[in-house]
């Protein structure tokens, strides 16, 4: 027969004890202000960002309807952008890719992301 008072027994003090301290201490390292190559809102960090040759793009608006939290399409341009860098799984990014029948998004480093949007916004200053 089974035996189940054990089941129903409580647990000891003893075992029941937990650390709180290191909830309520502040990190080890010093804090420094976002990079921008943090994940967000629940994001994985990547090791490259998506980045969408505006120039090349045809506006088939293929990839927003794979990915539809990375890809957007800009209503002035037409053209396809993407809005967010862990709006997606790798996996559904790189099947939008796939879908461009024009080749126009890629995977480049954070980097030459950077610098990409700042020749963006310099061109669209003059």
């Amino acid at each position: 027969m089974f035996d189940t008072s054990a089941a129903f027994t409580a647990s000891s003090d003893a075992e029941t004890t937990f650390d709180t301290s290191a909830a309520f201490t502040a990190p080890s390292h010093d804090i420094t202000s976002p990079s921008g190559l943090e994940p967000c809102l629940g994001g994985e960090l990547r090791l490259q960002a998506i980045w969408v040759d505006e120039k090349v793009c045809v506006g088939c608006r293929y990839c927003a309807h794979v990915a539809t939290n990375t890809f957007l399409m800009d209503q002035e341009t037409g053209k396809c952008r993407a809005i967010r860098q862990d709006g997606d799984s790798t996996m559904v990014i790189n099947e939008a890719i796939d879908t461009c029948p024009v080749d126009c998004i890629h995977w480049i480093s954070f980097e030459e992301l950077i610098e990409k949007k700042k020749e963006e916004m310099a061109k669209a200053a003059y």
